[in-house]
């Protein structure tokens, strides 16, 4: 293992039976960055961090967290690690100080230490004037952010988020993204996985594409970018019922284009600048006027097509979801 990378895997490998869930996927994380893990649904995201977090026990092939085997070494990989999963871990009838502190004392922490530490990160997520109140009553941006919390009680410094932000809305996305943004600037090393291309675009370093359970594509989001050629059209009409007209207008005068409608406006990859003038041209002979026509690198979002045949999908990983067969004997042989 490298000693630049706080995270490792070599063919990393986990069979339900005869279903191959992850598929001898090489992957590093570099200390004190954050790694995206895109993927549809099903791609095999969350198996692999449940495998990282000593949570399942892989079929084949090795990873090391913080220097250490996630088989051999569990114990000393789970503290190094704090986990965060697609659905909030903490107890609604504790109140937010109840729960961390309760924590800090399930890692041995002493009460007053553990009381500390509560207080501190509830501060810090902007939580202190909700610490006396029941988990139920908060909102789902709130409950999230005390799920992140909880993760941190031990100070980790590596941090698996899955999905984090799925159901919050973009405030308390943004919000979220900001905290993980201090977590990084202070020396955390974090992997990510995440249905939001735009969430990784934000945040993300570096970029692993997973589909099928295996690795189709690393890089830097500008990597990833720059790898599917070309760059990204985008206009927009003034008149919004005038962007089925944009887009079939494109598709009609340039037939190797593929214009897609997104929202209210049209998005078109191209090659060659000098077709922005011919298809301004084309819009203003037919009275189309624009409040947006400009070129920009591909989004994410197309890059992800291209590698694997269509959009991001926002439903909840579900087939990732079925209980593990492993977990549950890798918990009796950690307490062997």
């Amino acid at each position: 293992m490298s000693h630049d990378n706080a995270v490792e895997t070599d063919g990393l490998t986990k069979n339900f039976g005869t279903l191959v869930a992850v598929d001898r996927i090489d992957v590093s994380a570099r200390a004190g960055t954050v790694l995206g893990v895109l993927g549809p649904n099903g791609a095999g995201k969350t198996t692999v961090v449940r495998m990282l977090a000593t949570l399942s026990a892989p079929t084949a092939g090795t990873a090391r967290v913080g220097g250490f085997d996630i088989v051999r070494d569990g114990a000393r990989v789970r503290s190094l690690i704090g986990l965060t999963g697609q659905f909030a871990g903490v107890d609604e009838l504790l109140t937010g100080e109840e729960n961390l502190l309760f924590i800090g004392r399930l890692l041995g922490k002493p009460r007053g230490e553990a009381r500390s530490r509560a207080r501190e990160l509830l501060a810090q997520f902007h939580l202190d004037d909700a610490a006396d109140r029941a988990v139920k009553t908060y909102s789902g941006g709130m409950r999230r952010r005390l799920d992140l919390a909880a993760s941190l009680v031990g100070r980790p410094p590596i941090l698996f988020l899955d999905e984090p932000t799925t159901g919050l809305d973009p405030r308390a996305r943004g919000e979220l993204w900001d905290i993980v943004r201090n977590l990084v600037g202070g020396g955390t090393t974090v992997l990510l996985t995440t249905q939001y291309l735009e969430e990784a675009d934000q945040l993300a370093d570096d970029i692993v594409v997973i589909d099928h359970g295996k690795v189709i594509a690393t890089g830097t989001p500008n990597q990833l970018k720059a790898k599917i050629g070309g760059q990204t059209l985008r206009i927009q009409p003034d008149d919004p019922t005038h962007v089925e007209t944009v887009r079939a207008l494109i598709a009609e005068s340039h037939a190797d284009l593929d214009p897609l409608i997104e929202g209210s406006a049209v998005t078109v990859g191209v090659n060659d600048d000098a077709i922005m003038p011919v298809i301004a041209a084309t819009l203003q002979s037919r009275g189309i006027a624009l409040t947006d026509f400009h070129l920009g690198l591909s989004s994410l979002d197309e890059v992800f097509l291209t590698l694997t045949g269509h959009r991001a999908e926002t439903d909840d990983e579900a087939s990732e979801a079925k209980p593990d067969p492993d977990s549950a004997s890798v918990a009796e042989e950690e307490t062997k």
